[in-house]
């Protein structure tokens, strides 16, 4: 779409937020810990971590999805599905909305993943090594394909817009709220419930175990010492509805969705590309119809590997050529939850709109100077602040950018 879609259509406003994570149940306990500076890394509990260097993980416990889902059987779906559909609900709940309304009308679910199934697919790919293809498991193998994470939304709400599950890895979550906002902008839909889901797994430990990219113990992104990544899981959700609507019926407004940027540079698989993601930040000020100085907080993508944040901060610096807003990543407490990621960035970013805040880079102990001179990434705990615009950023294996703007709601 054009720089300048935006500026028609309806006003999309964030009235209802939903997270399962590692910091807890529900936004509001989400929402507290990260304030708070706390962190929900620890041992790995959701596969056999025997024989790698580093154990570590932001793995979600104490989730019964069947505490949580009511209109569908938590056995029908993977735990990715259940992340989403538990998410939603919550979103829904918070929202003070009947699920009924949304459920009558045109509502779509847009959720964001990077490995899909992959529980799902690691118990079937076992079974097939042991014991041959005849021994698979139908009812796993029907719960494999990754478009069940949004459909699962669909199911537990009763939903019958449309349902898309976007596998752009860990940019995923932003696409999804992007593409919710234009149905909704549009009036394609009535509603949108956005964000994302993963769950952990072996495969994508090992894989950034090979890589070389998994943190000692906890991921200090912009940290002079920083040295990689936790591998996580979760679901988030965002209720996306348009401003009348959301007005009509007296609900609480988080946000405003005022635009998002997208650029796929495909240079390198692994490495990211800092022209291609500036120009990702520009275009998401474009479609916002913002400039550079108004926002007033970067939720970054924050890895904490060296060519994650060094990369990311220099496409920033290209872009605020006065110095860059204060910029953390709430990685350096959640982990980094893949496909989920963006989403938790865009929830705590409405978050810290709606209850005045900065988030903070938690474990950060010197920032680096090599990222260059006067960067705020708001240590240690979360800052009291009144932020009237703020940035989402979502990056990925082979150059998928998304940046999603929010604002202060004003009528």
């Amino acid at each position: 779409m054009s720089d300048e879609a935006s500026a028609t259509g309806r006003r999309v406003v964030v009235t209802g937020l939903g997270a399962v994570s590692s910091l807890g149940l529900g936004a509001r306990a989400l929402t507290a810990a990260i304030r708070a500076g706390r962190s929900g890394i620890g041992p790995i509990g959701q596969f056999d971590g025997t024989g790698f260097e580093r154990v570590l993980a932001g793995e979600v416990r104490g989730f019964h999805a069947e505490m949580h889902l009511r209109g569908t059987d938590p056995a029908l779906w993977g735990r990715s599905g259940r992340f989403a559909a538990a998410a939603a609900r919550m979103a829904v709940t918070d929202a003070g909305l009947n699920p009924a309304v949304l459920s009558a009308g045109n509502t779509a679910s847009c959720f964001g993943t990077t490995n899909g199934e992959s529980q799902v697919l690691e118990e079937l790919t076992r079974q097939w090594v042991d014991d041959g293809l005849a021994a698979l498991d139908p009812v796993l193998a029907g719960q494999a394909d990754a478009g069940r994470i949004a459909a699962a939304v669909s199911a537990e709400l009763g939903l019958s817009g449309e349902s898309i599950t976007l596998g752009t890895a860990c940019a995923a979550g932003n696409y999804a709220i992007g593409y919710g906002y234009d149905l909704v902008r549009t009036g394609e839909a009535d509603a949108a419930l956005c964000g994302g889901a993963d769950a952990s797994n072996r495969a994508t430990h090992a894989g950034f175990h090979r890589l070389g990219a998994l943190a000692a113990d906890v991921p200090r992104p912009f940290d002079e010492h920083r040295d990689g990544i936790v591998t996580a899981e979760g679901g988030a959700a965002l209720l996306l509805e348009p401003l009348d609507t959301a007005l009509a019926r007296g609900a609480r407004i988080y946000a405003e969705v005022l635009g998002y940027g997208m650029t796929c540079d495909a240079s390198h698989m692994t490495n990211p590309d800092a022209a291609s993601i500036a120009e990702c930040i520009r275009r998401a000020h474009r479609h916002a119809g913002i400039k550079p100085g108004d926002v007033d907080y970067i939720c970054a993508h924050g890895t904490g590997t060296r060519a994650n944040d060094s990369t990311e901060t220099a496409a920033v610096r290209e872009v605020f050529t006065d110095g860059p807003p204060p910029i953390s990543s709430i990685k350096s407490m959640l982990g980094h939850t893949m496909g989920a990621a963006a989403a938790f960035g865009a929830l705590v970013c409405c978050a810290a709109l709606s209850e005045g805040f900065l988030p903070p880079s938690a474990t950060l102990r010197q920032v680096d100077p090599a990222l260059g001179p006067g960067l705020d990434c708001v240590q240690g705990r979360g800052r009291d602040a009144r932020p009237r615009v703020v940035q989402n950023h979502g990056f990925a294996f082979g150059g998928n950018n998304a940046v999603t703007i929010f604002g202060e709601f004003t009528v």
